[in-house]
């Protein structure tokens, strides 16, 4: 018999050996009073799908779709259903899940080869009826364990040419794949049991493709509610472009340039257009400057996007149109540290918008931007107070202030001033390569991994801390930094194609530190395991400008 502690209620049974999670589940069930339905769980903090049968004494956690591994198995398995749907309409089509968008996911889809028509509204209403048959039915998703040369076969017959690419490069000796009838899919994490769990989601027409709506993450009851992001749409779209041109839209494909020598290309290639974006930016700004007076450039992105390593290489471009750039920093009018707000926990809330004098910081731009002497201060972060030593500050000529931050497209940060004076930029890391055409990268895993290793090289926090942080620092962005994105004059996207191929060698060592006994693991686990799909490349040939450099060390630029 095995010994199970249920996590959830701190509570131990007996089990034969080969109990389900799900049986597991009926025996603590009565105990828990959990007010969502569970969909997922974890085994020494490690996701598993519910089906997962165990034969040693473990620890299990359930989890509803309010965690990021029960939401995220849920939102896998909502898009097989999608896929499945589309195959028994339209075989022989293709469907691509991109990128999370509008607080759902955006699916670009083909028809059959030689059908050149647009997907329609009625399409639409079609796979969404025959989705909603499938859940009726119940279907189970049935997980098969083969070698990865079979699990190859089986994908190469059906034409699946994103995951046999991504399997013959993982390395791997075996590979789990999921049927749902006779449809087979690959997913890098797990599903729910069978289709009838999934009972909040909703399918529309969005652009040339579809919109699949999830669950929101707070109220797995009802539905995300949409939030209208064109702007973010069109950067999306323009990354996906160039990820076209460059033949390299998934792991498989990155992993094959790689093998044929192509890395320091795919690098230079990356790191020129991203150039390219920010000369444009600053001919732009330079344009306004001449042409309308402007006077503030205003920066913002959420965590590890590269906001202060594009900031210095926008500076430079800007110097090299005839302008001086002034840094103004947000952080030397922080409010005294006795009154800054607090969090519910009473630690100190620094990512809220009145840890900012924001009242006296927009009375200085203005008076600066008038072309008066400005005296500002200096915030001391030893004593926490602000100080005045006596640095005054005026502008002259064509210059600009540049002010990065992540208030800096917060209305009340500069509410009177002329948004004729304002050029504000939106920075993110928004990753356009998946691992196949149904398994997208979340972009949030993009920057935990960067700051994971930025924090670490810099010797600020372990990987167990900074993953712990995480939660708290997403919750941030939500409430101060994304809101208002779409307010952005233009939106830079700093992931490069190459990119998880060269923070692989960097984060293995690192997130392996993070022990199996404590919650982090969970989050360790699925970066780690995402990342070694990639083969790693060496960053020595990463420029020192780069804003890679910012992350895994060696920038040029004085941080």
């Amino acid at each position: 018999m095995l010994q199970i502690r249920c996590k959830n209620i701190n509570k131990t049974k007996s089990f034969p050996e080969g109990t389900s999670l799900l049986e597991v589940y009926d025996a603590f069930m009565d105990e828990m009073e959990l007010p969502y339905p569970i969909v997922a769980a974890k085994v020494n903090n490690t996701p598993q799908g519910l089906k997962f049968r165990l034969y040693q004494n473990r620890d299990v956690e359930f989890l509803d779709a309010r965690e990021g591994p029960g939401h995220y198995a849920y939102v896998r398995s909502l898009c097989f259903v999608l896929y499945k749907a589309t195959q028994d309409l339209f075989p022989g089509s293709k469907l691509f899940v991109e990128h999370p968008l509008e607080r759902g996911y955006y699916c670009n889809f083909r028809f059959s080869r030689g059908e050149t028509r647009e997907m329609s509204a009625d399409d639409v209403a079609l796979i969404r009826k025959r989705m909603q048959e499938i859940i009726n039915l119940d279907m189970p998703f049935r997980r098969n364990e083969a070698t990865t040369e079979e699990a190859i076969r089986v994908f190469s017959e059906r034409g699946f040419s994103d995951k046999v690419k991504l399997l013959e490069t993982s390395g791997q000796i075996y590979s789990d794949y999921y049927m749902l009838g006779d449809t087979a899919d690959y997913y890098y994490g797990p599903l729910v049991p069978s289709a009838g769990y999934l009972t909040v989601w909703e399918l529309e027409p969005y652009h040339e493709g579809l919109l699949l709506r999830v669950p929101d993450w707070n109220d797995p009851s009802r539905l995300a509610e949409k939030a209208s992001m064109p702007k973010t749409y069109e950067m999306f779209a323009e990354k996906v472009r160039w990820d076209v041109i460059m033949h390299l839209s998934n792991a498989g494909d990155v992993n094959k340039a790689v093998l044929k020598g192509y890395a320091s290309e795919l690098i230079q290639v990356s790191e020129a257009l991203q150039e390219k974006k920010i000369v444009q930016i600053a001919e732009e700004i330079t344009r306004r400057v001449r042409e309308s007076n402007l006077k503030l450039v205003l920066i913002t992105g959420p965590s590890s996007s590269g906001k202060t390593t594009f900031c210095k290489r926008l500076s430079i471009q800007l110097l090299a149109c005839g302008l001086r750039p002034y840094s103004f920093s947000t952080d030397d009018y922080f409010v005294n540290r006795v009154d800054t707000p607090l969090l519910p926990n009473g630690d100190y809330d620094f990512d809220n918008i009145e840890t900012v004098e924001y009242s006296l910081l927009e009375d200085h731009l203005t008076r600066l931007m008038n072309g008066e002497r400005v005296e500002v201060p200096e915030y001391n972060f030893k004593t926490g107070k602000r100080e005045w030593n006596g640095k005054k500050l005026k502008l002259t000529g064509e210059s600009v202030l540049i002010i990065e931050g992540i208030h800096a497209l917060n209305p009340l940060l500069t509410r009177h001033i002329d948004d004729a004076l304002k050029f504000k930029i939106y920075i993110s890391a928004l990753t356009s390569i998946s691992l196949d055409d149904h398994n997208w990268i979340p972009t949030r895993d993009n920057r935990l991994l960067r700051r994971i290793i930025r924090d670490y090289n810099k010797g600020a926090f372990t990987a167990k801390e900074t993953i712990a942080q995480w939660k708290n620092v997403c919750a941030a962005e939500d409430q101060w930094i994304f809101p208002y994105q779409e307010t952005a004059d233009v939106m830079f996207n700093s992931a490069l194609n190459i990119e998880f191929a060269v923070l692989r060698p960097h984060a293995e060592v690192i997130l392996g530190s993070v022990p199996k006994n404590c919650p982090e693991y969970t989050d360790a686990h699925r970066l780690m395991k995402f990342i070694r799909f990639f083969i790693p490349v060496s960053d020595k040939e990463i420029p020192p400008t780069s804003i890679m450099r910012e992350f895994v060390g060696g920038s040029s630029f004085k941080y």
